[in-house]
């Protein structure tokens, strides 16, 4: 017995590698095509001659424009996912997503307030957002919570709050009269025009909040029990659920401060990740990061080249995935969640 439970072990840990590998081999692929994605397509050997050896009028407009923009959706798109995998397990629901629960639509009204009201201000913009966020999760939680929290109940609650951001970012844009580029990109979730700044301001955070969030694996495990057992188990779990909720805060929060709102890419990659490499936390966090980082950068690939030479954002591609998507995992959804 203890030969094939060491054997069957053996070959799911064999299994999750070979997950990681081609993930990760997609990604350094989707990248290279990223980059050569526009009207300005160079070769390997060009970019390492540009980088390296010679000043290139062509490689110096990549690296300037289509780098930061790469970078951006890769490292959003890991932060967005690994806060929907956090927000599933403190929340114990399996449609758990920042994008449809309203953290991301709070995080993104303050940073388009501040963008506005306080331009000089750009490098605490995520922490703005990350008060904009909590004050959202704070609400969702609050009206949500009667004789303890309902999942069903918080996706409800959620949608709400979610409309309410929504409606009072899209009303401040309007009346900006659309002058104001930072705010329209917020508020249309684009990543379009992003710097090297950008991707500094962001990588901090997101680096962070992806750190704490694999120290948070254990307690991510228990929280998906009943909250009897955790206890049981040792977890303070009031404790436990605001620790994880303030990191899916910060990832949600950091990742709208430069993408906007982009929903369903948390729903979407922790779903898929848990029927490829299972649901233990402590694989499934990084696992989601490489997937949401893979997503989102082709999403946001396919939204440049399917219409050139316009372009349509990345979170409308994940809608129309993501709305389907959702209406299935609400009518199959697992009892265990509590719905």
């Amino acid at each position: 017995m203890k030969e094939m439970t060491a054997e069957g072990n053996t070959g799911r840990t064999g299994r999750t590698a070979v997950f990681f590998l081609v993930a990760a081999l997609l990604l350094l692929l989707l990248f290279w095509f990223s980059v050569n994605t526009g009207s300005l397509p160079i070769t390997p050997r060009e970019l390492y001659l540009g980088l390296f050896v010679r000043y290139d009028q062509n490689v110096a407009a990549v690296w300037d424009l289509r780098f930061p923009r790469i970078l951006i959706a890769m490292l959003g798109g890991a932060a967005l996912s690994v806060s929907g995998v956090l927000f599933q397990a403190c929340m114990r629901n399996p449609i758990a997503d920042p994008g449809i629960i309203g953290i991301s639509a709070g995080a993104g009204f303050a940073s388009a307030l501040t963008t506005a009201l306080f331009p000089s201000l750009y490098f605490f913009l995520p922490i703005f957002s990350f008060a904009g966020g909590i004050a959202a999760c704070v609400l969702v939680y609050l009206l949500a919570f009667r004789n303890g929290l309902n999942p069903l109940r918080i996706i409800l609650v959620g949608v709400a709050v979610n409309a309410v951001f929504t409606g009072l970012m899209q009303a401040f844009t309007a009346m900006s009269g659309g002058n104001l580029s930072g705010v329209a990109g917020i508020a249309n979730a684009g990543i379009t025009q992003k710097t090297w700044e950008d991707v500094f301001l962001l990588a901090g955070y997101a680096v962070l909040g992806l750190t704490l969030s694999w120290m948070l694996f254990y307690q991510c495990d228990l929280l998906l029990l009943s909250d009897q057992t955790a206890e049981g188990l040792g977890l303070n779990v009031t404790a436990a659920r605001i620790a994880v909720s303030l990191v899916a805060v910060v990832l949600a929060s950091s990742a709208a401060a430069e993408l906007g709102v982009v929903s369903f890419l948390g729903l979407i990659v922790p779903h898929i990740a848990r029927l490829l490499v299972g649901s233990r936390h402590k694989i499934l966090i990084p696992f989601s990061a490489l997937g949401g980082a893979l997503l989102l950068l082709l999403a946001d690939t396919i939204g440049r080249r399917i219409a050139f030479p316009h372009e349509i954002p990345a979170a409308i591609l994940l809608s129309i995935v993501g709305g389907p998507l959702l209406i299935l995992l609400i009518r199959r959804s697992d009892k265990s969640y509590g719905i």
